[in-house]
C-alpha cells in the first residue's frame, strides 16, 4: 500500500503521533491486538499487511501469534502481539484493525453454520453484499477459515466453493460456482425453458434450477425433473428454493406448515420457540416446512436423487433451526455469515509495553496479565 494511500485511510491522530515521535525520538512498542467478543482467529490478511508494510519501510516487526489461524478465541484474549519501532507501527493501526475484526467475526459465523449442519455443503454467495472487492476477499477468506474449523471439530462438509471466480481460490477452486439467477427465469418465460436454455449452452455441467420465480416451487421442481429424467437420476440435477419472505412456498400456509413438520420433524415445534425460530420453521419464505414439503414432493414423483439447494437468509440462527428440524438440505447458498451487527466486528489494539517495560492505559490491565501468563 502506497504511503499516500495509507495516510489517507488512517485516523489523523495516529499521523500526528507519528510526526511527534519523529521529532522527539523513536521507541520500541508492543501492541496487543484483540476482539471484544468470541471469534475464530483469522489473522492472515492482517499479518500480511504488517509484513508488507515492514518490508516497504525497511524495518522489522516481531509478530507473535497468540492463537493460530482457525482456533476459537475468547473475548479480550489477544490474537497477536506486534513489537517494533513506534514510528513505523503507530500509523498502521487503523488499517490493521480493518483487516482483522470483520474477518474473525465472519469466520465465527461460518463455523457456527457449518457445525450446526455438518452434512450440508455451503456455497459462499456474499459477493453482491460486500462493499467492494477488498471486503469480498476478506469474507471469502473468513468463510474458508470458519469452514476448516468446523471440518476439524465437527466433521462438517463446510464451504465447498463460492459464486465468484476472484475468490474461488480460498476454497481450493479455480472457478466460481452457480447456475442461474432469477433474471434468466424471467427472460426465458418459464422455469423449464430456462433449464433447457442452460442445458443447451452448458451441456456438460451439473444443473441447479431456481424454482420460486412463479411461486410454483413444488410443481416447477417436478416439471424440471420430468424434463431431464436422466440428469435427475444421475444426481446431477438440483433445484434451488429462494422463496421470498413475503409469501409461503407453494402448497403451504401456517396450518399446513405445522402439519408438515408434525409429520417429519415433530420435535422441532414442540416446546417453546421464539417468534424468529418459528418463522424459520413454519413461516413464510424458505422455511423448514417448505424444504420438507419439497423433498417429499420430489420423492413421491420418483425423483429422490434430485438435490435441494436452499438460499435466502441462511445465517447462524436460521441454520440452527434447520438443524433442529433435520431439514433435508443438500447445499446452502449463503451470504448471511457476514457480520449482522457491525459493532461486534471492532478489533482493538493497545500498546502494552514501551522499551520492553509493561505499561497500558487504565482499564486494560488484563492485557498485561494475559501477557505474563502466556
Amino acid at each position: 500500500m502506497a504511503d499516500r494511500s495509507l495516510a489517507a485511510r488512517t485516523d489523523s491522530y495516529f499521523l500526528k503521533t507519528k510526526a511527534i515521535v519523529g521529532r522527539f525520538g523513536d521507541r520500541p512498542a508492543t501492541y496487543a491486538v484483540f476482539m471484544r467478543r468470541p471469534v475464530i482467529s483469522a489473522p492472515r490478511l492482517a499479518v500480511d499487511f504488517l509484513e508488507t508494510e515492514a518490508a516497504a519501510r525497511r524495518t522489522r516487526f516481531a509478530i507473535e501469534m497468540d492463537h493460530a489461524e482457525g482456533v476459537w478465541v475468547g473475548a479480550g484474549d489477544p490474537i497477536l502481539h506486534v513489537t517494533g519501532p513506534l514510528f513505523h507501527l503507530v500509523d498502521l493501526e487503523t488499517v490493521l484493525l480493518q483487516q482483522l475484526g470483520p474477518v474473525c467475526v465472519a469466520a465465527y459465523n461460518a463455523y457456527a453454520m457449518c457445525a450446526d449442519l455438518p452434512k450440508v455443503a455451503f456455497l459462499a454467495m456474499d459477493a453482491r453484499h460486500c462493499a467492494g472487492a477488498e471486503m469480498a476477499d476478506m469474507m471469502a477468506y473468513a468463510a474458508s477459515v470458519g469452514s476448516a474449523h468446523a471440518q476439524r471439530e465437527a466433521g462438517a462438509v463446510g464451504f465447498v466453493g463460492c459464486a465468484a471466480d476472484a475468490t474461488a481460490c480460498f476454497f481450493g477452486q479455480q472457478k466460481g460456482a452457480g447456475t442461474m439467477p432469477h433474471a434468466l427465469i424471467g427472460y426465458a418465460g418459464s422455469t423449464v425453458r430456462a433449464a433447457e436454455m442452460f442445458r443447451e449452452v452448458f451441456p456438460d455441467e451439473p444443473m441447479t434450477v431456481l424454482i420460486d420465480y412463479f411461486g410454483h416451487e413444488t410443481s416447477d421442481a417436478v416439471a424440471v425433473a420430468r424434463r431431464f429424467p436422466e440428469l435427475a437420476a444421475a444426481g446431477r440435477l438440483a433445484v434451488r428454493i429462494d422463496t421470498p419472505g413475503g409469501r409461503y412456498c407453494e402448497g403451504l400456509d401456517p396450518a399446513r406448515s405445522y402439519e408438515v413438520l408434525e409429520r417429519h420433524a415433530p420435535q422441532s415445534i414442540r416446546g417453546y420457540r421464539s417468534e424468529e425460530e418459528l418463522r424459520h420453521l413454519v413461516g413464510t419464505g424458505v422455511s423448514a416446512a417448505a424444504i420438507w414439503l419439497l423433498r417429499r414432493t420430489l420423492d413421491e414423483a420418483g425423483f429422490p436423487q434430485v438435490k435441494i439447494v436452499a438460499s435466502s437468509g441462511f445465517g447462524p440462527a436460521k441454520c440452527r433451526m434447520m438443524a433442529a428440524a433435520n431439514a433435508p438440505i443438500d447445499v446452502i447458498g449463503t451470504g448471511s455469515y457476514l457480520p449482522e451487527l457491525w459493532s461486534e466486528t471492532y478489533a482493538t489494539a493497545d500498546i502494552i509495553a514501551y522499551d520492553g517495560v509493561p505499561m497500558v492505559k487504565a482499564g486494560r490491565e488484563f492485557l498485561l496479565r494475559k501477557r505474563k501468563d502466556g
